[in-house]
């Protein structure tokens, strides 16, 4: 599971939700909350390995990383705050919808 999240990371800058969630719902039992907060446990450390390894190849731009990652913390604080409050089949539910979006966008490119 570690492997294909590092893997999924330094390929396409996906990792932990996307591939570490489904993981740990379907293989190992746990629930959602407790697979997400996992999940983004794991995420700063494989972050900041592929950020460090893609900005040794000159492929990071700080300034516009700060721009997206500074705002993202009141994302997480809110989507946190919401996770908390709504049943879990609706954040399954939600999530895969959110996949099923995605794969569906990159087939069409």
């Amino acid at each position: 599971m570690g492997t294909a999240a590092g893997a999924f990371s330094g390929l396409f800058g996906v990792g932990g939700g996307t591939v570490i969630v489904p993981f740990l719902v379907f293989w190992l039992g746990y629930g959602e909350r407790e697979a997400t907060g996992t999940s983004l446990a794991a995420i700063v450390i494989i972050a900041a390995a592929a950020a460090g390894l893609q900005g040794a190849y000159g492929h990071v731009h700080v300034d516009k990383a700060l721009l997206v990652g500074v705002p993202a913390v009141g994302g997480v604080v809110l989507g946190t705050f919401v996770q908390q409050r709504i049943h879990t089949e609706w954040i399954n539910f939600t999530f895969a919808i959110l996949l099923v979006a995605v794969a569906i966008g990159l087939i069409a490119q």
